[in-house]
Parts: C-alpha cells; sequence; structure tokens
C-alpha cells in the first residue's frame, strides 16, 4: 500500500532507539524525509540520511528550539511523532515516589509533548498535518509499580483526544498509538523495567519479562517496527478521517472492549 509519504517532512523525537528509531525507519522508507530529535543523535541514527538535532527536551525550552530548528533546516514540516519518554518502575510503593520523581515524569511523559506539540501547531495547520503522539496502554490500564508514568500517559491521552477536536476543524489530525510491553532497551536493557523488577524481587530479569510477555494472548512482546508501522499509518492520508483515535497494539494484554 502507497503511504503517499514520499516529499513529505516528519518531527520524530525520541528517535536515536526503540520505537522513535523504527519509527524514523519506516518513514524513510515510505519517501518521507526526517528530522529526527534526541538528547544524542549518533550511533545508529546518525547513520541515517536524516537531520538530526540534539535537545533535551525535558527543558522548558527544548521543545520550541527543536521546532525552530526544524523549520530553519526544512522550511518546515507535515507530521510531527511525539514519541520522547521513559519509565521507572516504584517497587517500593507509592510512599517512594518524591515530588523530584513526579516533577520528572511529568515533564518527560506529558509535558515535553505538550510543549512540543504547542510550538509546532502553526507549521502543521498551514500544512493541513499530523500529530501522532506513542501513549501507553498504562493511560487505561494503571499500575502501581510504574504509577507516575501511568498517571502522566493517562493526561497525555486526555490531552491529545481534546485537541484531537481543535484541531480537525483546521485540518489537523490528531491521534495517539498505545503499546503494551515493546521489546526495547526501556524494557529489556541494562536499568530497564525487567531489571529493576527483578533486583527488587530476587528474580531474573529474563524471568520478569517472560512473565509479562504471557500475560497478553500473543504470548510476546510487540517488536518497536510493529509500532512504527502503526505511527506511520496514522500519519499518512490513508488514515484520512481517522482523528482522536487510540490504536492499542498489546498483543490482547487490555482484557477490556
Amino acid at each position: 500500500m502507497d503511504l503517499h509519504l514520499s516529499g513529505k517532512t516528519a518531527l520524530v523525537t525520541g528517535a536515536s532507539k526503540g520505537i522513535g528509531l523504527a519509527t524514523t525507519r519506516a518513514l524513510l522508507a515510505e519517501g518521507a524525509k526526517v528530522v529526527a530529535a534526541a538528547r544524542t543523535v549518533d550511533g545508529e541514527l546518525g547513520s541515517l540520511p536524516i537531520e538530526a538535532v540534539a535537545v533535551d527536551l525535558s527543558t522548558a525550552e527544548g521543545p520550541g528550539r527543536l521546532v525552530d530548528e526544524a523549520i530553519s533546516r526544512v522550511g518546515g514540516f507535515d507530521i510531527l511523532v511525539n514519541n520522547v519518554g521513559a519509565v521507572r518502575p516504584r517497587p517500593a510503593g507509592v510512599t517512594s515516589v518524591t515530588d523530584a520523581d513526579w516533577l520528572e515524569t511529568l515533564t518527560l511523559d506529558l509535558l515535553s509533548a505538550v510543549r512540543t506539540t504547542r510550538a509546532a501547531v502553526p507549521v502543521l495547520v498551514e500544512r493541513a498535518g499530523a500529530i501522532v503522539t506513542v501513549c501507553s496502554v498504562n493511560a487505561t490500564l494503571p499500575d502501581p509499580l510504574v504509577i507516575d508514568y501511568s498517571a502522566a500517559k493517562a493526561a497525555s491521552l486526555s490531552f491529545f483526544k481534546s485537541l484531537s477536536k481543535e484541531l480537525a476543524p483546521r485540518g489537523v489530525r490528531v491521534n495517539t498509538v498505545s503499546p503494551g510491553p515493546v521489546a526495547t532497551d526501556l524494557w529489556l536493557g541494562t536499568g530497564g523495567v525487567a531489571e529493576t523488577v527483578g533486583g527488587a524481587v530476587g528474580a531474573q530479569p529474563g524471568d520478569v519479562a517472560a512473565q509479562a510477555a504471557a500475560a497478553s494472548p500473543s504470548g510476546r512482546f510487540t517488536r518497536p517496527e510493529e509500532v512504527a508501522d502503526v505511527v506511520v499509518f496514522l500519519a499518512s492520508d490513508r488514515a484520512g478521517n481517522l482523528i482522536g483515535a487510540d490504536i492499542i497494539i498489546d498483543g490482547g494484554l487490555t482484557p477490556t472492549i
């Protein structure tokens, strides 16, 4: 299927690894130009034919600087993919989550996307563009192990649903994608969820990951490329009247309709 993305330009945040890197690759494969943003832009990302912008989106000024840089380099963009984010398990419970922890999580997992989107709206309205934000099943399946992350993602889901109603009449489509556990460093890497939880309960990271995978009817983690395919489809005009939707990709983990 031709997604009609040849000649389009996308701005992707958190593009250096995981879902962001997979999305960058998928957009390039469809013929789109990509401005890829991350704190560090070397490694695999640096080998791709993209415009790389090193930026810390957890700062108040970072998102605006990123959008300005993208406009300066490529003249604007048609697609915004908000992907930057992180999760830190809280095995010691809610009393262990300090105000500083809450502010750090809310800033990275909510405000970074809000600020980037706010800065990008004028150019996206001008180009009748699209916004796709990577959310999480924890927005609707809150988990005490990631209590602050769940709250931030719930707020993100609500924000982008509201925004879809504001921007649709102005020609901009807004949708979200909510993955369950994905086979990335966030879950499986050093310091990831599996290792952190395993250390707290005296289990091997592989056993923790296997238990998480078994919770889904599919029996496995989602691959980052599978999430990227959904993101890229939502960014295309093939999804022209799909507005305010949240597409869950979790191997059947979500038990409700």
